[in-house]
């Protein structure tokens, strides 16, 4: 069996590819600038969208499970239309999610997200009379991400030609 010392591979020298003197300065064209703006909104809305309509959905099953009784005593409204809230909200949630994700009518988000945000205001009105101020920022805030989603996703909508 022939034995190498250990010393002998460290002996030898290491030749390394030469390094590049110039490396060329790739451009960011605005275009490609646009693009990766885009892609950053897009994932910022997914999750706020992904969290409304947790909220709502979440929201929504809690007041269809509820009794009229126990609904109409807690928010200090009828039973009924808390029930219709309720449905309104489930809606929505849906309409928040779907449309994007399945590509089929994705006007139909930003429509939900508005009715989420007519829903929020009408929410934050009600806790302003019934409690306080502080409770109402819920509310307010949770309207507030309803109407950025509102707002951006109809930006994104491709605008109808003019008709000639």
């Amino acid at each position: 069996m022939l034995q190498t010392s250990v010393f002998e591979n460290a002996a030898r020298p290491v030749i390394h590819a030469p390094a590049r003197v110039f490396t060329p300065r790739t451009r960011v064209t605005p275009t490609a600038r646009r693009d990766a703006r885009r892609s950053r909104t897009g994932v910022r809305l997914w999750i706020i969208q992904g969290v409304l309509a947790a909220l709502f959905l979440f929201a929504g099953v809690m007041k269809l499970i509820m009794p009229l009784q126990a609904l109409a005593a807690a928010s200090h409204l009828p039973g009924v239309f808390m029930r219709f809230i309720a449905i309104a909200e489930i809606l929505g949630a849906i309409g928040l999610i779907l449309p994007g994700l399945l590509r089929i009518r994705p006007a139909l988000t930003p429509l939900a997200a508005l009715g989420l945000a007519i829903i929020m205001i009408g929410a934050t009105i009600i806790t302003i009379l019934t409690a306080t101020v502080a409770q109402a920022l819920v509310p307010l805030v949770v309207g507030v991400l309803a109407m950025h989603v509102a707002y951006s996703r109809r930006r994104e909508l491709p605008t109808p030609r003019a008709q000639s």
